[in-house]
């Protein structure tokens, strides 16, 4: 089918893990409030509502920075057994209106509903009837970007939350990608924005202006990525089997580690932690080993190696490397596997276990 022809749904619910808490307690509707870890333990947000949100907070600030730019801040542990009852609920809505339902996270996800009969075969009217029953049956409201391929889809469905859609037409997808700003495309940060802007890129029509070559000498390999979003294309399906890729476990410490053997005394704790997760994952084959380290400075690095075996001097071995590239205090520490197929055959290559 060609790309112009699908119609794909985003669904992300608005700051959902505080809407789940705003709903079931109404004193919580008009405050600054947010989820996440405490301030007195290096915790971090991870959502927060939209009072919040006028002072500056947001997801992935650390706690401590979010009450001194909100100090009546209400800071609440997660309750992710809540959050996980309220996401199953969603998903049985989607599944009314299409059984290729790609979910990213507990509260987004990928729908698309080509061919389907419902609502006179609207994409658009099926969103705002799925946000509909979101919104009456769950009690959150939630977001949708309605478009031809998921890219689109994504970057409408911020477009105008919160409790909002937007729809790109085909015929529109010229016009609005030129115009998009590139800090909209999903997979450019602050710091790669940053540097687009120094070398005159702001908009995706400033992409174009690059041939292909430039773009993969100046970024890479996400510079053939980069070619293709700037004019819209995305060919990616909306992928109903997402196979779980790695597993791994972190430790943010209440105090910095000074020095690599501090760090290896955390390490069989870790393990036994990693070992404890893959065992209830059913013990999946992996064929790699990784060790991340985050300094007192927020850089971070992970040192990979291929490995079947949770083989603690491997990972002493890859602790030793990830230290000597920093040199100082550790903040943070994890240790992971990348999981294989059961028929993949293990071979050397990078593996990105902690993306």
């Amino acid at each position: 089918m060609p790309a112009a022809d699908r119609k794909i749904i985003h669904i992300d619910c608005d700051c959902f893990y505080a809407s789940v808490e705003m709903r079931d307690t109404p004193a919580y509707r008009d405050i600054p409030l947010a989820v996440g870890g405490s301030p007195d333990s290096r915790g971090v947000i991870a959502t927060c509502n939209y009072p919040a949100r006028r002072f500056g907070v947001h997801s992935a600030m650390s706690s401590r920075r979010a009450l001194v730019l909100c100090p009546q801040l209400l800071i609440i542990p997660p309750d992710m057994a809540r959050y996980r009852e309220a996401s199953s609920r969603i998903m049985r809505i989607y599944l009314d209106y299409t059984d290729r339902v790609e979910p990213l996270s507990l509260d987004e996800a990928y729908l698309d509903v080509t061919g389907q009969p419902h609502c006179r075969g609207s994409a658009t009217l099926m969103a705002e009837e799925i946000r509909s029953r979101i919104r009456h049956e769950i009690g959150i409201t939630a977001s949708a970007g309605i478009a031809p391929n998921k890219f689109l889809a994504k970057v409408a469905s911020d477009w105008n939350k919160p409790d909002g859609q937007k729809v790109i037409l085909p015929l529109e997808i010229d016009a609005f990608v030129a115009a998009l700003p590139v800090g909209k495309v999903p997979g450019i940060g602050k710091v790669t924005a940053e540097h687009m802007k120094r070398m005159g890129i702001v908009t995706c029509g400033d992409l174009r202006a690059l041939t292909r070559v430039e773009l993969l000498r100046t970024f890479g390999r996400f510079g053939e990525r980069l070619y293709q979003l700037s004019r819209g294309e995305d060919e990616r399906e909306v992928s109903v089997d997402r196979v779980r890729k790695s597993v791994s476990v972190e430790e943010t410490y209440a105090v910095d580690l000074p020095d690599l053997t501090a760090c290896l005394r955390e390490l069989p704790e870790l393990l036994q932690r990693l070992q404890g997760r893959l065992e209830r994952a059913g013990n999946p084959v992996f064929r790699g080993i990784a060790c991340k380290l985050k300094f007192a400075d927020f850089s971070q690095t992970t040192v990979e190696q291929i490995g079947n075996t949770l083989d603690a001097d491997h990972f002493i071995q890859l602790m030793q490397t990830g230290f000597a590239r920093g040199g100082q205090p550790v903040r943070l520490l994890g240790v992971g596997v990348k999981l294989a197929a059961a028929d993949e055959p293990v071979r050397a290559e990078q593996l990105p276990l902690f993306e």
